[in-house]
């Protein structure tokens, strides 16, 4: 059971959960421009700021990308995608850069959350890449690193477990049992 924070960002941190289930309600154009700007102030090595984002409201758009995906009932259910992509012109360290989209990532996925808005975050569509960049028009230059599908979460509880620390956090040395 998570331990309360005392700031307002541990308790979204902790309170955060994927929402894979959403109303017909759009995204407003005020909420999308909070969650973009919250992606784009996360850091950067080098301040390089290497992702691009593409937004997608568009209902015949939606239904083709999620033809791209497994989870096409996610994709297509969703008022708002935010397709996230490397500028491997800008990139200048590939490893950095992807950590760096993670943040803005993270970043747009606790903004939602703090707007009252779901999101999830979605790896599975990299599998089609070269198909999703056909459909959004976009040039080699830009790598496909994840989609986010966001909007009203229908409502339901959500619950998560996460493994105790002292199962994935090790004292001064791989294999010392950190103390909780």
């Amino acid at each position: 059971m998570p331990v309360t924070g005392e700031t307002k960002v541990i308790d979204t941190i902790l309170s955060r959960r994927s929402v894979r289930e959403f109303t017909d309600k759009p995204v407003s154009k005020e909420d999308i421009n909070i969650i973009l700007n919250a992606g784009h102030w996360a850091p950067s090595g080098l301040n390089n700021q290497p992702w691009r984002f593409i937004v997608i409201q568009n209902r015949e758009t939606i239904q083709k990308l999620s033809e791209c995906t497994h989870y096409s009932g996610i994709v297509a259910g969703a008022p708002l995608l935010i397709a996230s992509f490397l500028d491997n012109e800008t990139s200048y360290n590939r490893t950095k850069d992807l950590e760096a989209i993670g943040a803005a990532i993270q970043n747009m996925l606790l903004t939602c959350c703090e707007l009252g808005l779901g999101g999830v975050w979605l790896g599975e569509i990299l599998n089609q890449k070269q198909k999703v960049n056909s459909i959004l028009e976009c040039p080699s230059k830009l790598e496909l690193v994840s989609a986010l599908a966001i909007g009203e979460p229908v409502p339901k509880e959500r619950t998560s477990t996460r493994k105790a620390l002292s199962e994935i956090v090790f004292d001064e040395k791989y294999g010392q049992k950190w103390q909780e």
